[in-house]
């Protein structure tokens, strides 16, 4: 049954439902109501089916558009962003199921569904969103196969079809993504939801590494050849704040051009691969001092990694690292300026201890020590709760409350080495991460986001040190839970991340097990790029050459295709029916002779109309019909032998050209009626 329109009621209930498939995974990314916009137009599509509605007017299909349109805007803010084109597509996606007149709108409906399951790769790239988009994408499939085959299949049918061409594509599928070319993006839209991505910023207060500490989103997991590193010694470096205005700490910007430090290698190096979630940022997270093989990835003057453009999806690259490397033993007079700079007034109190710290310990090492001591013995606190500070915020800090987070004490030590006139600046990145013994890797979390701080010494470079740890050791040494055991501030705001319950054994086990697939996942298929495609070409073929691995992806390719086609053509099972065979070529005989069978004409009825327009022959025709009725209905086990003798009987008894005996005019009288 077809409702108004032409389009199958089985098509159009796999749309339904296709689409209802495609619009769930959006609904935490895009705004709420495109979920009444489709509920009202799935509706009124189903009322037009039923003829108990009529399609939109021109003005009404220009109201929802505008008002479409008009809700995106108001949820982007004027923001032009990856959001908002999604917004759109979905939108145009919904309204077109009201609009849908023939099999050909269908199309389009059933098209735009495939292109909007490839957007939501742009929100989440997991195994789970990977192994849900096969959903929708199976809907949509079901929904093509009813649109040709009309209502005469059920519903189950066609979707196990559709299951079926999508498993028969899988080989196809996999062929093409390890040898097919991978091509960056050729445009790139900005995400309006960066912040709440990213993580850290080129510009962070106090309060920004604070909600950080409440977030368990995922920023990276990386892997060492070798045994891990101590925790002591895992502080991944994102980029370095060397200028301070009075409330926020920031990065000074830099060009390209800018040279990398100067720096010598010592110790044993360190070699890992880093698997990065997207962050909208270009830098790299690395131990110092890090070097990767990575194109277009270089250091900068303050130690950082930084890729040439942001990383908007799953990155894989090696790093190798030094950390007992020399760094920077000279100073450049513009770098010892930007290392001492502080604003020309505020903050008072910290000034005149700063000079008092520097009369008392002339020796940069034995003031830096002192400082350390006074984080240690005086009775500071650590919290994700800090209590508000005001205008002299280092001031309220370190003689007032006395109670913050890693960026207030980095902060501070930060501000008293400048103020006593040693170059210092402070590191914002990550600390340690949580080990996964089941995949041999560390996966690093928001949560874990730190600040330290570095000082330079003539000759020795620059020296890192991080007064966190005289304040609160724990949270260096065991993480940010065992640190805030007694605020049970730990993700306050996450109360279903099951982090909070890692002392369930069995449930951590099924954490640990699901993280470790999706490294493995992020690790060989998103992490699967152009680099990573050529180490295996390379490693397979001994080269990138088409000469190389156009005859293997061809052979591949042919081997994969005559393999599908074997499994839809099933020409084994032909062969095993001979009979039907030799009916096949019986029809083809008496065709030539003017005699065709007729659609829905039994073989019985169509001999017996075959004998009285060839008289001549109808005694052999009429023996091959009792025999293949014998062998195909009575159940009687006739030799297969008997029945090719009867039909080379019919073909004996058939003239051996076309009318033969007759004029060609009047053979053509004879069987056709046609003068």
């Amino acid at each position: 049954m077809s409702g108004a329109g032409g389009i199958p009621r089985i098509s159009l209930v796999w749309l339904l439902v296709a689409q209802l498939l495609v619009l769930a995974p959006f609904l935490t990314q895009l705004p709420v109501w495109l979920a009444a916009l489709w509920l009202g137009c799935a509706a009124w599509r189903v009322q037009i089916f039923r003829m108990r509605a009529t399609f939109p007017t021109a003005r009404t299909k220009l109201v929802l558009l505008l008002g479409s349109a008009v809700g995106v805007y108001l949820f982007s803010g004027g923001r032009i962003g990856m959001e908002v084109a999604s917004a759109l597509l979905i939108a145009a996606f919904i309204l077109k199921l009201v609009e849908m007149h023939s099999r050909r709108d269908a199309l389009i409906v059933i098209y735009l569904g495939f292109f909007a399951v490839v957007t939501g790769y742009l929100f989440q790239s997991s195994m789970f969103a990977a192994l849900y988009s096969l959903l929708p994408v199976t809907a949509l499939l079901a929904a093509l196969i009813g649109l040709h085959e009309g209502d005469g299949e059920r519903p189950w049918a066609t979707l196990r079809l559709a299951g079926s061409l999508l498993l028969q594509a899988l080989p196809l599928m996999l062929l093409l993504f390890v040898f097919f070319p991978r091509l960056g993006p050729i445009w790139s839209l900005p995400q309006a939801s960066q912040q709440g991505v990213t993580g850290l910023s080129d510009r962070m207060a106090p309060g920004d590494i604070v909600e950080l500490g409440r977030s368990d989103a995922l920023v990276f997991r990386a892997r060492f050849e070798g045994a891990v590193p101590a925790r002591d010694q895992l502080y991944w470096r994102a980029l370095t704040l060397d200028q301070f205005d009075g409330r926020e700490w920031s990065k000074t910007p830099s060009g390209f051009s800018a040279p990398e430090p100067g720096w010598s290698k010592r110790g044993e190096a360190l070699q890992y691969s880093i698997v990065m979630q997207p962050s909208g940022k270009p830098w790299l997270f690395a131990l110092d001092v890090p070097q990767s093989p990575l194109p277009r990835v270089r250091m900068y003057e303050d130690f950082r990694l930084e890729h040439y453009r942001p990383v908007e999806q799953a990155l894989l690259y090696d790093v190798t690292s030094w950390p007992a490397a020399l760094r920077e033993p000279t100073l450049s007079p513009a770098m010892q300026q930007r290392t001492l700079q502080l604003p020309l007034s505020g903050n008072p109190q910290t000034r005149a201890w700063a000079e008092q710290l520097r009369r008392d310990h002339p020796d940069p090492t034995a003031l830096v020590e002192a400082l350390l001591v006074h984080f240690n013995r005086e009775p500071y606190g650590y919290t994700l709760r800090p209590p508000p500070v005001g205008v002299h915020i280092i001031d309220d800090f370190l003689f007032a409350s006395r109670q913050g987070f890693c960026l207030h004490f980095a902060g501070a030590m930060t501000f008293v080495l400048r103020a006593a006139g040693i170059p210092a600046r402070m590191v914002a990145g990550y600390h340690g991460g949580e080990y996964n013994a089941a995949g041999n890797y560390l996966a690093v979390r928001q949560f874990d986001a730190h600040a330290w701080v570095e000082y330079w010494r003539p000759g020795q470079g620059w020296l890192s040190i991080d007064p966190t740890f005289q304040v609160a050791p724990e949270r260096i040494e065991y993480g940010l839970e065992e640190a805030l055991v007694e605020e049970q501030s730990f993700l306050e705001d996450a109360p279903l991340s099951l982090l909070r319950y890692r002392d369930v054994g069995w449930l951590n086990g099924l954490r640990l097990n699901w993280d470790r697939a999706n490294y493995g996942w992020q690790r060989w298929v998103l992490g699967y790029q152009a680099e990573l495609q050529l180490r295996l070409l390379q490693r397979w073929f001994g080269g990138f050459e088409l000469r190389q691995i156009g005859w293997p992806l061809l052979g591949g390719g042919a081997l994969l295709l005559g393999l599908l086609a074997l499994g839809l053509f099933k020409p084994w099972q032909r062969k095993a029916d001979v009979s039907l065979r030799l009916l096949t070529r019986f029809e083809r005989l008496l065709a030539r002779r003017g005699v065709a069978r007729q659609p829905g004409e039994g073989v019985r009825t169509y001999a017996q109309r075959a004998a009285a327009a060839l008289p001549e022959q109808a005694e052999a025709i009429l023996a091959f019909m009792e025999v293949f009725e014998a062998q195909r209905y009575a159940g009687e086990q006739v030799a297969v032998g008997q029945m090719r003798m009867a039909l080379r009987r019919v073909r004996r008894s058939l003239p051996w050209h076309v009318g033969a005996g007759l004029p060609r005019h009047e053979w053509r009288r004879k069987n056709h009626g046609v003068l």
